[in-house]
This record gives C-alpha cells, structure tokens and sequence, in this order.
C-alpha cells in the first residue's frame, strides 16, 4: 500500500472528499488558474503598471 506522512494523507483525504461531494472540478479548475497565476505573474499583479 501507500504511505504518507500526516500532511500527505490530509492531503489525500481533502481531495477524497471534493471527489465525493462531487466539487473536484471546480476545485480542480481553480486549482490550475491559481497555479498559473503563481508561474505567470503579470505585471500588474502588484498593483503597479510599467509606464515605460
């Protein structure tokens, strides 16, 4: 069988219950718009805007 620490099986049991209360979708999408944002920073995610 698997093995996690206490972290890892949290983690497993979060995801076993968006699976089952039937959210994982919209969880999963959010998951890679915010993993996304965190790769690919735009420039006025700070706030600020090149004036250049």
């Amino acid at each position: 069988g698997s093995r996690w620490g206490l972290d890892g099986s949290e983690a497993i049991l979060k995801l076993r219950a968006l699976k089952d209360n039937g959210d994982f979708e919209e969880y999963w999408r959010h998951h890679l718009a915010r993993e996304h944002e965190r790769l690919y920073p735009t420039a006025d995610r700070h706030g600020y805007r090149p004036t250049a």
